[in-house]
This record gives structure tokens, sequence and C-alpha cells, in this order.
């Protein structure tokens, strides 16, 4: 215990911290400008001297460590000299331009000056002019305000890693500048702006139309992106968002966003918001009343139920719905449709990863929190780029590295290209052949300790048939010698994290890959993390939207869960396991699924083969969509439901570290929740679902879900409710892997073919993003990525447009150069009308996840147009 004294005060701390932490915790404002509890200490404003007994000169409070006995004194005439001294300095260039500065209201100068002084300059020279610039669309910087700080500039750096600005200029002429000139070339992460001081780094989307305290008022809410569920507070004025505010102390992300959760909020007063359900009349949709609308649904899937029984009927539950819209989905699905064939887009890589991972080595063996990335001496990642799916899990890996921690990507991961200790780029489509190669080398060294003898017989099985294999691909010994390096930095960890992606999933043998990953993870004592592209990926599963599960992850095959179920709801539940998310598509393909109910989903665009899936859609004999804008689907479907946006309804998410998190209505929107609708097509249907608010939903939740039982509405709100919860595990191991888990096997890859895979963009997430002006105005448009070896002998240069075809469509997009892709590979996202990258693709189900897998999609690419 140390005890010091501040201000007459006696403090006493359990570890050594600063003297400016030390006076925090204890309530004393000392003023700083360099310092933020993100950034290492820097001492370089001077703004928080302080007295410290026996000490001859002032001290730096963020820079001073406190030790046993100390005394200091925080505020004195001496010390508000020297603060007033150092203001008036910074005065000497900063102009007085408060009235017009959007930062007035809150600025730390500002205050400051308004507490100490200067109130008059002795300075006559005059100030230093800088141009403000507005050549970046998303931030505006006014260097004339800069007091240099370096807040940003080590944010960027030390933080975020993007290391994108710097401070040019010596003296008086010193000012923070982009690398990249006018425009910043950066990840866009809005973290410069939220540590700037001053009105330096200003905000362009709300410039100018509003002061701070002209907000009407703040709700604290979580991101709708990704599945890390980042915290931020949202200022509302006249009904409308004007901005979100991170902070210090808030949620896991503890002030830090990315460039969706800072500037992505935009698609939620979108113009094209639908206003008014539609309804399809002589080929076109067009706008009804609420009864009309609901009427009509309710009608037709009686009509189709009676004709052809609940299996003819499918829903396509919403990963970016609450828990408590999800649940209701399901449940009515269940029993006043009749039917088990519900599912999700998180079948695309996390639903049935998760399941076949916790089928292997128990439930709960994802649940790690995101914050012990950081603490990991060893992360091994594969199957995509964590810094562009989960950002802010990213930047848990790169402060691992920055510490000493021990990188290893497989795959291809463009943010962490600086932050990694080896890179292993394996031929296309042969991860799973290094993956297995790697445990096979692990378990030659580290042996099997007998614990699980179902996973070690699997593993001796894999290390026998690599027996005789020496290399792999054409850059054998060169794979060779990145395994054994691989191998030995795994052995010398002691606290190891694997990191998986959606990429190595999305295979025809996906499971494969997911088996070996899970016995290194048995192997080393690992922990897993699924990476997560929507904000619920793990909430809509919790929820029961599963052919197989009820909420819980409780069997519907299994009578007791079922009748238990079926008492607490009043209705009968079917026993038969439904389709998944693909099989319900093929379903509706060959005719036997009549109707399609999706909430909060867009099939025809975000699912792969997307010209099957319109057929398959166009197939039905009625579709009915709930969704906010008219997607693609929706201009499929029969009857489309305005449904109410993520800030407008309140309701709870389950990120993927399984915390269940707050979602709060900050804005009054003209559509209807999710759960309202479907209450009132239920009714409208003759079984009654009412229910007053998501709460009461929660509660309901908290009674019949084994995993959510007992859960209280003031638990959720501290943050902190992480899995087990006080629920009741059930799924236990595998007592018998499944069929379908195969050994080493001839690889798709061919000489001199050109290979599609999906491209995830750090500044887009599905279809909700390209309603956002800001993230357009950042990405606006699809790019085919090409490693410039490929267009040189294409004879195609960037910015040409090409014409990419596959045996399934073709697409015309521009072309851009990314020169760690593999020299036979491009790459393109889906997140673009017309020129979506799943509409080349094929797919084949994995057996075992029954996640589409997509590799192998040979292109054939033209130019059609110089740039």
């Amino acid at each position: 215990m140390i005890t010091i004294t501040i201000n007459d005060r006696e403090i006493r701390l359990e570890k050594q911290v600063t003297v400016l932490e030390a006076a925090r915790k204890a309530g004393i404002k000392i003023p700083t400008f360099c310092y933020h509890e993100q950034l290492e200490p820097y001492g370089g404003c001077r703004l928080c001297l302080v007295e410290v007994e026996r000490m001859p000169k002032l001290q730096t409070a963020c820079t001073l460590l406190v030790t046993d006995g100390m005394v200091v004194r925080t505020e004195s005439e001496t010390i508000s000299n020297v603060r007033r001294g150092i203001l008036e300095f910074l005065l000497i260039n900063h102009p007085l331009d408060c009235p017009y500065c959007d930062k007035a209201g809150e600025c730390d100068l500002q205050d400051l000056v308004k507490q100490y002084g200067a109130h008059s300059g002795r300075y006559t020279e005059r100030k230093r002019k800088v141009p403000t610039s507005f050549e970046d669309p998303i931030l505006a910087r006014n260097m004339e305000r800069c007091i240099l700080c370096t807040r940003c500039v080590r944010m960027c750096d030390g933080v975020q890693g993007a290391s994108a600005i710097a401070v040019v200029g010596r003296g008086g002429h010193s000012r923070i500048e982009p690398f990249s000139g006018g425009r910043y070339n950066c990840e866009y992460c809005g973290n410069c702006l939220t540590v700037c001081p001053v009105g330096a780094i200003l905000n362009r989307l709300y410039l100018h139309s509003y002061r701070p305290w002209q907000i009407d008022r703040e709700v604290e809410t979580i991101c709708p992106y990704c599945g890390v569920g980042c915290s931020f507070k949202i200022q509302i004025r006249d009904n409308a968002i004007k901005r979100v505010v991170p902070q210090i102390g808030l949620g896991i992300n503890d002030g830090l966003l990315c460039s969706k959760g800072y500037f992505g909020y935009e698609f939620i007063s979108a113009p094209e918001r639908l206003r008014a359900p539609l309804i399809r009349k002589n080929g076109g949709l067009e706008p009804a009343t609420w009864d009309e609308a609901l009427s009509l649904v309710a009608r037709r899937l009686k009509e189709i139920k009676g004709e052809y029984g609940g299996n003819a009927i499918g829903g396509i539950a919403s990963t970016r719905c609450t828990n408590e819209e999800n649940y209701i989905f399901q449940k009515f699905m269940r029993v006043v449709i009749g039917s088990n064939h519900i599912d999700s887009a998180a079948r695309l890589g996390f639903a049935g990863a998760q399941r076949y991972i916790e089928d292997i080595l128990g439930q709960g063996v994802t649940a790690n929190t995101i914050r012990g990335v950081k603490n990991s001496d060893v992360i091994l990642v594969i199957g995509g780029d964590p810094t562009a799916i989960n950002p802010i899990l990213g930047l848990q890996i790169r402060a691992s590295f920055r510490t000493g921690g021990k990188v290893i990507v497989i795959g291809y991961a463009k943010g962490l290209k600086r932050f990694s200790s080896l890179e292993i780029r394996p031929p296309v489509y042969m991860e799973s052949d290094i993956i297995e190669r790697l445990l096979c080398d692990l378990f030659a060294t580290k042996g099997l300790s007998g614990e699980k003898p179902i996973i070690e017989e699997r593993i001796q099985g894999i290390a026998e048939s690599y027996k005789g294999i020496k290399g792999i691909g054409d850059r054998g010994a060169i794979l060779a010698e990145e395994i054994e390096r691989a191998k030995e930095l795994l052995e010398k960890g002691q606290a190891i994290s694997i990191i998986i992606g959606k990429d190595i999933v999305q295979r025809t043998d996906g499971s494969r890959s997911l088996f070996a990953i899970a016995a290194l993870s048995y192997l080393l004592d690992a922990r897993l993390y699924l990476t997560s592209e929507r904000p619920n990926d793990q909430g809509v599963m919790d929820m029961g939207c599963l052919p197989d599960m009820l909420p819980g992850y409780r069997p519907i095959s299994i009578g007791d869960f079922r009748r238990r179920f079926e008492s607490q709801w009043n209705a009968p539940i079917p026993e038969k396991e439904g389709l998944t998310l693909m099989e319900i598509f093929e379903a509706a393909s060959s005719g036997s699924m009549k109707t399609l109910y999706v909430m909060g989903e867009n099939p025809a665009f975000n699912l792969p083969d997307s010209s099957f899936i319109e057929r398959a859609l166009s197939s039905l004999d009625f579709l009915v969509v709930q969704d906010i804008f008219l997607t693609e689907t929706a201009k499929m479907a029969d009857v489309v439901l305005p449904a109410l946006g993520w800030s407008e309804k309140d309701g709870t998410f389950t990120n993927l570290e399984r915390r269940i998190q707050r979602v709060r209505k900050a804005v009054t929107g003209t559509g209807m929740e999710d759960w309202r609708i479907i209450s009132e097509v239920s009714k409208k249907m003759g079984y009654r679902i009412d229910y007053s608010s998501s709460e009461e939903i929660m509660e309901e939740i908290s009674r019949v879900s084994p995993l959510y039982r007992g859960i209280q509405s003031e638990e959720i709100d501290k943050g902190d409710l992480l899995w087990p919860y006080k629920g009741e595990p059930l799924r236990g191991e595998v007592r018998e892997l499944p069929v379908g888990v195969e050994s080493r096997k001839e690889r798709l890859r061919k000489d001199g073919v050109i290979y599609l895979i999906v491209d995830t963009p750090l500044f887009h997430s599905g279809t909700m993003s390209r309603r956002s002006p800001a993230l357009r105005k950042i990405c606006p448009d699809a790019v085919l990525k090409a490693n410039p070896m490929l267009l040189k002998r294409l004879d195609i240069s960037q910015g040409d447009i090409v014409k990419v075809t596959s045996d399934r469509s073709s697409i015309v997009v521009k072309v851009g150069i990314e020169p760690d892709i593999p020299e036979d590979v491009v790459a393109l996202s889906n997140n673009f009308e017309g020129v979506e990258a799943y509409r080349l693709f094929g797919y084949i189900l994995d057996s075992i996840t029954k996640a589409p897998g997509i590799e192998g999609c040979e292109v054939f690419i033209e130019r059609v147009s110089h740039k």
C-alpha cells in the first residue's frame, strides 16, 4: 500500500501510478493537453506541473510516479502563473475564433484560458497562417488551432497502428499532416478526432450544424455493425443523430472506434428508408396500409399452411436484429406456422463453426473476452483479416505485437502486415493443408495427454495421412520452413490465442480445417475466437433461430426439451429438424418450399450464387420481407413491411465473446419493431403474442431459455453479463466425430487459372453501409483487387474497367492494385449494387457445418475500357 498526500488529502493506492492518475482517482483535477488515458505518458505540454515537497522544481504529474509519503500540491499561485504562461504561449498562434470554431463549448483550451488566463497577450507578432484543409471528405484540418500536443499522432501510431499522420515542419511552422498529403489515406477510425483537445481536426459530417449545448439528449448504446459490440453515446437534436461519441471506460472498446462505428450511422436517416408497407399489385409494389398488409400476410400464411402444411414455410432470421426480435421470430415460426425451417446468415460462417468446435471441445469454448487477446504472447490468425472484420479486436492483436507478442498469420491479412512475426501464404485453397501439417508437427513434439481419446485418435489419423509427404504445393520447401517456425513460436507460448475467420469456414471441407484448429487449441491449451461480421451472430443462435435447436441450445429432437417449451408457449412444436439456410433455398428451387418469411436479411444479395437464390425466391408462392430498405430481396417480395432500425428501438445484442449488451432507442422512426410486426401477424392468425416492450420479451426469455435463466434487466445494463450467465450450458463434447471429416484430398487449384475470392473491406459491411454517405465517400465503389504482376500479364492497368466472368455470371468493375494478393487470385467485395462478388460464385455445402463452400471460383478477365 502506498500513501500520498495531494492538496492535504491522504490517498491510499494499491499499486504505483503517476501523480496524475492518483489525483484523478481521488477526484482532483489536474489540467493537461498531451495526456490521454489511451496513450503513453508524454510530458510535452507541461500544463500538469505540480509542486512536490522536497523537490526543487515543478514536476509533470503525468510522468511522475508516486512514492510512499509523497506530498503534492496541484494548485498554487506559482503553478497558476506557470499555467497562465503556457496558455499565453499557445495563444501566440492559436486564433481567437471561438465564436466560429466547432469545438467551442467542449474545448479544453477555451476552458483553461477561462480558468487561468491569459486574458491578454504580450506578443505582437502576427499569428501563423495555415489554410484550413477541406481536401478530405470526412475530416477537416485547421492547423492554426493545433497546439501540437501530438495526441492525434500518438493515437494513430501507438494505438491504432495506422501511422498515417505526423508532425511536419519545424518550430513555429510545425503542424500535423497526413503522409498522403491533402486527403487522408488511412483507416478512418476517427480516433484522432476523439483525442484532439481543440478544434484542429474536425468532423465534416456535422461541421457548423450545431453547438454542444444544443444537444437535446445523449443515449448510450451499441454499434450496429460487427460482433465486437462497441459502446458509444449518440447525441441527438431534433430527433436526428448528430454524432456518436466514444468514451474512455465505456464498453469493451474503451473509447476507441472504427470507421463504420464512427461515421457509418447515417444510414438510419437515409431518404431511401421504407416509410409504409408495400403490396405487390399488377406486377409492382404499391403502398398499402398496415392493416391491409398484415391481413394479407396472415391470410396467405394460413392458406399455404392449410394447403401444404407448416413445412412448406421457411423463415430467415436476422443477425442485425435484437435478441428479443429473433426470439419472437422463431417462436412464431414454430408455434404459429409449425415449421422448424429457421436459419440466418450466421450460417455463412459463424454458426456452423461455433457448433462444430463446441461439439469437439465443449460449449462456451469460444466465449473468451476480447481484451484477453492483447495479453496473449502468441496469436495465430487464420481465415481472414480481423482488423477489417472486427477492427477493435484487430487492435488487440496489434497491441499484443507491440508488447512483444508473436503474431502468426496464415493467409491474407493486410491489416496485420506490419504486426506479424510470421506470415504464411498458402497456395490458394490449401490453408487446411498448412493447418494440418502444423498440427502434425506439434503433435510429434508435444505428444498427447490422453485426456480426450476421440480427438487424439483423429489427430493420429491426420498425422498418419501425412507420412511420406514432403512438401505442400509448389513452395514446399519454403512452406515447410515457415511451418517449422510457426511450430517453434507456438511451443514457446504460455498464453496462446487463435483467431478464426469466415474464409476458412466457407470451404466444401471447412470442417476439416475447423477440426485441425480445434485440435491445435487442444494441444496448446489455446483460447479460441471466432470473428463475427454482424452485430448479433451469437444472439440469433442463442435465441433458437436454428433448425435443430430451441432457445438455449436445447435439441428439438429430444422430447423432454420440446415438451418443456410447448408447456411454456402453450402450443405444439414440430418434432422434425428443419432445413439450414442454403437448404431452404434449395427446397424453394425444387418447389417443396412454398413461402419464405425474411426478417432483416437480404439473401438475394448476401448469399453465394445470387442468380440461383433469385430463381429460388421467384419460385415461391408467397414472399414476405421485413426490412428498413427496399433491398434486392424486398423488391421480389409480395409484401414488404417497414421495420425500425437499430437506433429506433430497444433490445439486446450478444457479442462474439458472448456478452449481452443493451441496445437503446435514440430516435423515433416511422416503421414498426420487428417483434411487433410479427406479433400483429400472429394475432391475425389466431395466436396471440402480446408484449408491451422488449423488456417484457426478455423477461420471458429469461424464464424459458435455460441459458438466459434468471437474467435481470439491471444486470444487462451493467454490461458485464458474460456467458454462461446464470444458465445451464447443455451441449457436451461429441462422443463420435461426425461423418464427413475428411483426410487430405486433392486440391482444386489449377495452373494458369485465375481464382476469385471475397474481399472483406474495412469501410463496408453487408448492404447496410452502402446507405451511409460518409462511408461511400471513403470507399465509393467496388474495386477488383489484383496483384500488379497479374495485371501486367493481362495487359491491364489500375483504373481500367474490366469484365469478370465465371461459370455463373459476369460483372463489370474497376481494377485496383493490391500487391499482397497472390498472382493467381483476384478479390472483390460483396457490398455494392450490381457488382456483388457472390453473383459469380457457386457453392457446395460442407456436410457438417452446412456453410456454403465457395472455393475454386475460376474467372476470366477482359478489359472493357481504359481508365
